[in-house]
Parts: C-alpha cells; structure tokens; sequence
C-alpha cells in the first residue's frame, strides 16, 4: 500500500530571487515578446485546463493517504475572474493537459522541442545527436519529431539493450539511430556527445550546439528559407547536440511561450498568487516555467519534484540554465531586461520515499488505476503521480490556488503496467 506522502522544500541559494525579480523594473513584457517572435513547431500555444476536485469523505484525522481520498474531475471550469468564490467551495487543483499536446510525444518535451525544431531547421541541420536513459521520453520525442523533418538522429541510450523494446525504447529504435553506451561513458555526457556528433559529422561535416545556433539566428533573424546560413554550413552535414532531456537554453523559450499563454486574463491572469507543481527529470521544464514567471511578472511559485538526482544537482542545473539563458539573449536585448533572472526561481522538493527508474513502490500502480477511473486522467507512477500527489497536498491548504503541469507519460504507464 502507498505510505503517506510528505514533502520537504528546498530554496536555491537565492531564497528572495523571486520576489526581488518581481520587484524590479525591466520592461518584462516587451522582452517576453520580443524573445518570443520566432518560428514555432506547434502552431498554437494553447493546452486544455482541468480542475480537480478533492472529496475529504473518509479522510482519517491526519492522513494523507491517496486511498483516502476521491477526485473528481470537471473539464470545464471557471478561470479568470472566477476562479474563487464557487470554484474554492471544496479543496481543488487545476491540470494543465499537456498530457493531450501528441499521443507519443511527452508535453514537456513537446514544449521545448517547440522552440528547438524551427531552430535546427532554420540552422539546416541534417543530423541531432543526443542521450538520455534506455526508456528516455525525450530521446523518443527527438527522434520522432526528426524524422517528421527529414533530420537523422542519433541516441545514445544508458545501459545495455533490453531483450524486449517496449515503451519509449520501442519508439526510440522504431525512429532513430540508437547506440547503447556503458554507465561509465555515460557519467561524461557532454564529452561522449561531443565526440558521438564528430564521428556522425566526419572530416567534411560540421558540429554546434544549440547555444551556437540560438548566436547566431538571433543576431541574423529568423527567415522563412533559412538565407542566413553561409557557405561554411552548406557542408554534407551539419550535426547539432541537444543536451540531455534538451536541457539547453534554447529550449526553455518553449516553456516560456506556454507562461506566456497561461498568463491570459482568461485562464489564470497575471494576478492571482499561484502555485505551480511539476515533476522533474532533468529540470529544465521547471527552470524555463521559473523564467517564464519572473519575465513577465508574474506572482506564481513553482516547484519541482525532485525524481532523478540530489537537490545539489538541481540547483547546479539550474545555475547552469539560467547562466546559458543570459548569454544567449543579453546580447541582443540587454542586460537590464535580464536583471531579475538568478538561481532559486524553482523550489526543489524531495520525497521522503525517492522514487527509481523501473523500481516502482508498492501501491503506485493501482494508485493510478485509481485516478484515472475517477478522472479520466492518466499518470504515471514514476514522474506525474508525485506531482499529482504534492498538488493534492496543497490544494487542502485554505485559500491555495495550486495548478499542476501534466508532462505526459503514457508510454511509462504501459511499460510499468507490463512490469507488473
């Protein structure tokens, strides 16, 4: 049976860096704005909005326990103007359905391929090298979405490869030139992809990263044919590296765009103090939404799961993010449009049971059974459920407005379900 659920916070080392931000100046809407007028893989922005309401019927004194509590789902509700008053009569959180955005890819990295993809394409990149774990959700989405733009790609997998595809792994090998790579290479990963990308490339093709490519369309403009690239590019092959889990600068604009969205008068507004939950691989969806708030002013607070490293290794990442961030777009919009951006935008949140990759807790998966029966929603046992389960946790607290962002993960529910 799943035990109680508890969480404990951790600030960056900039605990205030959200309110200073807020406090500060910089013209953020018209640097929002400004970043954002490039060219997009999804057409629109727009993501369909769940409110999920608590029933405390059968709540024992103290416990916290999901089996103690019943969801119900309305797909229509009230936002805007009306998100109090009727809509806070009982305990309740908002699903942001980014679940719904493609029926393979996860929503998440469907968001930070939205701003990637124009950006390969614009670069005439022919080839996109990058890794992530044998059942990784993003190294399925890359290869997938390059193979639907004519792009090769080529994924370095963790681990040895299973006696049976199944799940992302299936849909990695189904569309991508996958490689298994031992842990020990693994551990270095910016060295193996670069190496990866040189030997994809050979003597006559050429490699960047995608911080090189935001460089340089940014100083030349995004165009509809691509004009600006020179002769040095127009080599047999052009080889990009994506990060792990795309964890580039570039790719936060995407989840910035989704911010941006949200921020409508009519969904969630620019007002209203709100607590925005995810789950956390890499981390880069929780920076970018961090960065997406700060930008434009926004008085939410976001906070991540922590399911796939130490809150060291979070805060470090995102350092690392915010750092790129800022090279990639003072430049060309100035330092003071920047000047709120600095670590500890996303609070960090570790369980006290951690969950591990293919080592699903007792409980989990008919906990999931149960959500979906009662909501029409789907999650997944090793990263939306802990979600699920802190903005269960909040929406009790009096007065919260809590919203959670689902990532995805389908294809993780029907291997862990085959596991079983």
């Amino acid at each position: 049976m799943v035990s109680s659920f508890t969480f404990r916070l951790h600030y960056g080392s900039s605990p205030n860096g959200l309110k200073e931000a807020l406090k500060s100046n910089f013209p953020k809407e018209e640097f929002v704005s400004n970043i954002l007028k490039r060219k997009w893989a999804l057409r629109i922005p727009d993501t369909k909005i769940n409110q999920i309401t608590i029933s405390k019927d059968g709540l024992q004194q103290g416990g916290e326990n999901l089996w103690n509590l019943s969801f119900l789902n309305n797909p229509q509700p009230s936002l805007g103007d009306h998100m109090t008053g009727k809509n806070r009569q009982e305990p309740s959180f908002y699903v942001v359905r980014d679940d719904l955005l493609h029926p393979l890819v996860n929503g998440n990295k469907a968001r930070k391929l939205d701003a990637l993809l124009p950006l390969l394409e614009d670069s005439s990149a022919t080839d996109v090298v990058t890794c992530g774990g044998c059942q990784s959700a993003h190294a399925a989405a890359v290869a997938m979405s390059c193979a639907e733009r004519g792009l090769k790609s080529h994924l370095l997998l963790r681990g040895e490869q299973p006696a049976t595809l199944t799940g992302y792994n299936l849909i990695s090998s189904l569309y991508g030139n996958v490689r298994y790579v031992p842990r020990s290479l693994y551990a270095k990963r910016a060295e193996m992809l670069l190496k990866h990308a040189h030997l994809v490339a050979g003597n006559d093709g050429l490699v960047f990263s995608l911080a090189d490519l935001e460089a340089s369309l940014s100083s030349n403009g995004f165009s509809e044919h691509s004009s600006h690239v020179d002769a040095l590019t127009k080599r047999s092959k052009k080889v990009v590296v994506v990060n792990e889990g795309a964890g580039d600068a570039a790719a936060l604009l995407g989840v910035v765009r989704l911010v941006e969205y949200l921020s409508q008068d009519h969904l969630f507004g620019k007002d209203q103090p709100l607590k925005i939950i995810i789950d956390a691989g890499t981390g880069t969806t929780a920076v970018g939404l961090g960065i997406g708030a700060v930008c434009l002013g926004l008085p939410w607070e976001v906070t991540a799961v922590m399911l796939a490293d130490t809150i060291d290794g979070y805060q470090k990442k995102e350092e690392s993010l915010i750092s790129e961030f800022r090279r990639c777009f003072t430049l060309h919009h100035g330092e003071q449009a920047l000047s709120g951006l600095e670590p500890g935008l996303v609070q960090w949140v570790e369980r006290s049971f951690p969950r591990k990759f293919g080592n699903i807790l007792k409980g989990e998966v008919e906990i999931c059974q149960k959500i979906a029966q009662e909501t029409g929603i789907l999650v997944d046992p090793v990263y939306t459920l802990a979600a699920w389960e802190l903005a269960t946790q909040l929406g009790q607290e009096e007065n919260a407005k809590v919203v959670m962002l689902h990532t995805g993960g389908t294809l993780g529910v029907k291997r862990e379900l085959r596991a079983k």
